[in-house]
């Protein structure tokens, strides 16, 4: 029961409560925390931005997000290690809304799907995750990879587009390779270099992030191309930010960020009904994504580490910190997997290292503005790749597609394909569809019928001629009530009686109930009596409430089949009347 409360109760705060009580708060614990919170910080700090700059925004704001929605969720959220901050996995949805509606129509998005993702908290959908077949979240995973890469191509290589990325994905792959002449050999050697960093590094096992290495090897490339009178393209050369006093600068500022009403952000389209009815279907899609991501990283983190999570109380937390981001020019994030096994492996004991992962990136956005501004294009978008990558979990999705089924395969490919080509709303929904359909399918063929008349297990005795007895095994649903009644008239033809052995059924839905209703006046016309026996409390429920009624010499139920048996017998010893 315990366990079922962490799943379908709503317990606020209760990762921060549960971790805090109990034994209590000590230094050892204090110190795990202080540590972890210190170097999944600094690791956040140049994904957060590299993702920021992915979507189209000035990079401070990736920052933004993790420091707020980061706070909020750790002091709210059901899961004690979780680190939330910008995913590589939305992407693909805000970077077409930031195209289209700048960063107004951004910030008015998260606060939608915000909305969403607290209705589904109190609404206790924290068991969501469960409903979206593997198939399907692996299919757009991929999908979402691949765009993401594809996105990167530019800073990458430098490339001078003409125009904006277009929304179709083999139309951005045609606009990237006709600005290949306009290729940047520095960002090219930056992206080499840092590639090559990216993967030698971690075979060293020296306790160090290998993007942190990254970041400060490229920068030091970009320093001596520097001296040599190349330019690079970095955060201070692509990025500009208003100070408080109306001044500009350059790169990221050096300041908190302010509270802001969103709705007065002048950086985009207008927030009108007509705007809030366009973006309620990406709105949707970032809340269901969000729940996902939220859900499978505390599911993980359940079995890497023993502690359980509160499923509401996650989806609540992280609706809150959506909620509360936009007023402080945050945009959609959700827990990462990546940076909360980091954090538990670094030494954190609770929700603690959460907020100081958010204290790490205050103190940088005002003391280490002026080396960030250094940062080269080419190491963001290099780094983004590689979360790309990481999150797809290639392995498990290579074995997944080799021993699953052919028809999960199918969805999977489904999914995947509609997410490079039309969007994640139709890709998830279609899927999800498909998946559904065949689960029905296959549900439905198990439902079988099997005449048990000569089996000495269930009828011990001969039955007197003109009676059969059949067992039904499976659920007596639309998907299979066709099938099963079909055969069962079969059966019935130029039969006395008929025994439905129901012991197998566990569910009866309303086209059974019709199929069913249908059967009984087949047989009354027929002539053949029909004796019901082990009808199981879902099914019986169901009859009870369509009004099915036994009637006398027509249509009999029995509580057992050997009492059912016992009627057929008696039936047929009993003397006719003489004249």
């Amino acid at each position: 029961m315990p366990a079922r409360r962490k799943l379908e109760g709503l317990q606020l705060a209760s990762a921060l409560r549960d971790s805090l009580g109990g034994e209590g708060y000590g230094v050892d614990k204090l110190r795990g925390d202080l540590l972890a919170g210190l170097t999944v910080g600094i690791s956040a700090i140049p994904l957060s931005m590299a993702l920021a700059i992915a979507i189209g925004i000035p990079p401070e704001h990736g920052l933004y997000t993790s420091l707020v929605a980061g706070l909020i969720m750790a002091l709210f959220g059901g899961s004690r290690y979780s680190i939330s901050g910008p995913t590589a996995a939305f992407v693909v949805i805000l970077q077409p809304i930031v195209q289209q509606y700048g960063l107004s129509g951004l910030l008015l998005t998260t606060l939608m799907s915000a909305c969403i993702a607290l209705i589904m908290a109190v609404a206790k959908f924290g068991r969501i995750v469960t409903y979206i077949p593997n198939t399907v979240t692996f299919g757009f995973t991929v999908g979402i990879a691949v765009i993401i890469a594809t996105l990167q191509l530019p800073d990458l290589l430098g490339l001078q587009l003409t125009e904006p990325l277009p929304d179709f994905f083999f139309a951005k792959i045609w606009t990237i390779l006709a600005a290949v002449g306009s290729l940047d050999w520095p960002s090219l050697l930056i992206t080499v270099l840092s590639f090559s960093v990216m993967l030698a590094w971690p075979k060293l096992k020296v306790p160090v992030p290998a993007h942190l290495v990254t970041i400060i090897v490229a920068t030091a490339a970009v320093f001596a191309l520097r001296e040599s009178g190349v330019v690079v393209a970095t955060i201070g050369s692509s990025f500009e930010y208003t100070a408080p006093d109306g001044g500009a600068g350059a790169g990221i500022p050096n300041f908190l960020p302010a509270f802001e009403l969103p709705w007065h952000n002048s950086s985009g389209a207008p927030w009108t009904l007509e705007l809030v009815s366009t973006l309620l279907p990406e709105a949707l899609t970032i809340a269901l994504l969000g729940a996902i991501e939220a859900l499978l990283c505390a599911v993980m983190l359940e079995r890497l580490t023993g502690a359980r999570y509160h499923a509401n109380a996650e989806l609540f937390g992280h609706g809150l910190g959506n909620l509360i981001a936009p007023f402080f020019g945050g945009f959609s994030a959700a827990p990462e997997l990546a940076r909360s096994t980091t954090n538990y492996r670094a030494g954190a004991r609770t929700p603690i290292a959460a907020i100081v992962h958010a204290g790490v990136i205050a103190a940088t956005l005002i003391w280490a503005e002026p080396y960030l501004q250094h940062l080269p294009m080419a190491c963001m978008a290099t780094l983004v790749i590689i979360v790309a990558w990481r999150m797809c979990h290639g392995r498990q999705i290579l074995s997944t597609i080799r021993t699953a089924p052919m028809a999960d395969v199918l969805v999977f490919f489904v999914c995947f394909s509609l997410t490079l080509m039309v969007d994640m709303v139709v890709a998830i929904g279609s899927a999800v569809v498909i998946a559904a359909f065949l689960f029905m399918r296959d549900i439905a063929e198990m439902t079988k019928v099997r005449d048990i008349t000569k089996l000495l297990k269930h009828v011990p005795r001969p039955l007197p001629d003109g009676w059969r007895v059949v067992k039904i095994s499976g659920p007596m649903f639309f998907a299979a009530a066709d099938k099963i009644f079909n055969e069962l008239e079969d059966m019935a033809e130029n039969q006395n009686g008929l025994v439905l052995h129901m012991d197998g059924v566990p569910l009866l839905d309303a086209g059974g109930l019709d199929g069913l209703t249908s059967f009984i006046k087949r047989c009354k016309k027929l002539g053949v009596e029909l004796i019901l026996s082990d009808i199981q409390f879902q099914p019986l429920r169901a009859m009870v409430k369509a009004e099915i009624k036994p009637e006398n010499g027509n249509f009999v139920v029995y509580a057992t089949l050997a009492d059912a048996l016992d009627a057929v017998l008696d039936k047929s010893s009993e003397v006719p009347p003489t004249c």
